[in-house]
């Protein structure tokens, strides 16, 4: 099977210019990897190559088929982009919900050839989730015509915090029915090499990756759903504490006395400001359970009740992101999950608590916006992880494309 783009043998002399060029053209190949499609002005800022050297190497890449280049429009300007191409070689995201799962299939190049999502089944075991995941990805497989063999490996999200020193879902997930579980058993379940992350930092990965904000080093990324969660981009890279349980926002606490949440505290902004209770607030009185669907469709149709609901919601959260705010002064405040369709009609409210709550300047020069991905966000980070990982790129099976970087 084609892998990507193998890391060139350095010529036997170190200074040479050949040595120089071959060099180079492998830091715009890792930078391709690493952050997807670029403009060739975004190479030059990201290797810290002149924009001249940075063309003449896209001309070598375009000669070897290492890279492909498109018409793109930068800041208004006509520029040109910049994707690794497709030699076959295919990463998998998977995001595993509390009521939900999706998957994706995407090539080395950043482009999304397949994908799918189902509804799974409220309260599902860890056991059953995997196998339907196994048995799903196998059959997009089939769909998408790719070998098993072209799978690179796959990423998984979880929603909830994930200790990174043993790999398990810990006390305070949205699925209880997987804390506890070792997430490093997922490459014998599913058969391929797995990286695994929270929801929330692969929606922020998402964000610099395949959304509007490839240019923003500073971005806080939150998911509200079932479960309320906050993925971090500082200084350009994921940022994950300690031991990898960050952005849990959701359990900070926003009323002293009240309801006791599902991680043992109590008054927790889940429990004010989730999908969750908003729908048992709206359900009230209903012959039906009110869906997250129908929370978008009647807010839209200006349903006073679900506006209040989203008022208070919104208020409660900007609040909360007014401290994160205050703490690490983001660029971009990005709004995810299955309520990203309301737009400005929970924006605002956010808005409101964020301008309320923070240092006035700060507050006054965060970017709040809506993410473009709307609920993909979580499988595309996911996927995003394993393009990012060279080692899984090495990691292909089959023929190994020995090609040279620089043409002859």
């Amino acid at each position: 099977m084609p892998s990507a783009p193998k890391p060139p043998t350095t010529a036997r002399n170190p200074g040479s210019q050949s040595a120089l060029r071959q060099l180079n053209q492998q830091r715009i190949i890792d930078v391709l990897r690493g952050t997807g499609p670029s403009t060739q002005a975004e190479l030059s800022r990201h290797t810290g190559l002149s924009t001249a050297t940075v063309s003449n190497i896209v001309k070598l890449l375009v000669a070897a088929k290492l890279v492909d280049v498109a018409p793109t429009t930068s800041s208004g300007r006509r520029a040109s982009s910049v994707r690794l191409a497709d030699n076959g070689a295919i990463a998998v995201g998977i995001d595993f919900g509390r009521r939900h799962l999706r998957i994706v299939l995407a090539t080395v190049g950043y482009t999304v050839i397949a994908e799918e999502f189902v509804e799974l089944p409220l309260g599902h075991r860890a056991e059953e989730g995997i196998d339907r995941a196994s048995t799903l990805l196998g059959e997009l497989l089939v769909r998408a015509q790719v070998q098993p063999a072209a799978v690179i490996g796959i990423g998984v999200g979880i929603p909830g915090p994930i200790d990174g020193r043993d790999g398990t879902v810990v006390q305070g997930a949205i699925l209880p029915e997987w804390v506890g579980i070792d997430l490093r058993s997922l490459e014998d379940r599913l058969h391929f090499p797995v990286l695994f992350d929270n929801d929330a930092n692969l929606g922020a990965l998402a964000e610099v990756t395949w959304g509007p904000h490839h240019r923003v080093n500073q971005l806080v990324f939150v998911k509200i759903g079932t479960g309320i969660g906050a993925g971090l981009i500082l200084n350009g890279r994921g940022y994950r504490g300690f031991f990898g349980v960050t952005g849990e926002i959701g359990h900070g606490t926003a009323i002293d006395h009240g309801l006791v949440c599902h991680c043992g505290n109590r008054g927790c902004l889940e429990t004010v400001a989730s999908t969750s209770v908003m729908m048992d607030l709206l359900s009230r009185g209903k012959k039906s359970r009110v869906t997250t669907a129908d929370i978008v469709r009647n807010a839209l149709n200006g349903d006073s009740a679900t506006l209040r609901v989203l008022e208070d919601a919104g208020v409660a959260i900007g609040r909360t992101l007014a401290g994160v705010a205050n703490l690490i002064n983001p660029e971009v405040i990005v709004v995810g999950g299955p309520l990203a369709g309301l737009g400005d009609l929970l924006l605002a409210p956010i808005s409101r608590g964020l301008l309320r709550h923070a240092v006035p300047v700060v507050g006054e020069s965060t970017t709040l916006a809506m993410s473009s991905l709307g609920d993909r966000a979580e499988a595309l980070g996911a996927a995003a992880l394993v393009l990012r990982q060279p080692r899984l790129h090495g990691a292909a099976r089959g023929s190994v494309d020995d090609r040279s970087l620089t043409p002859a």
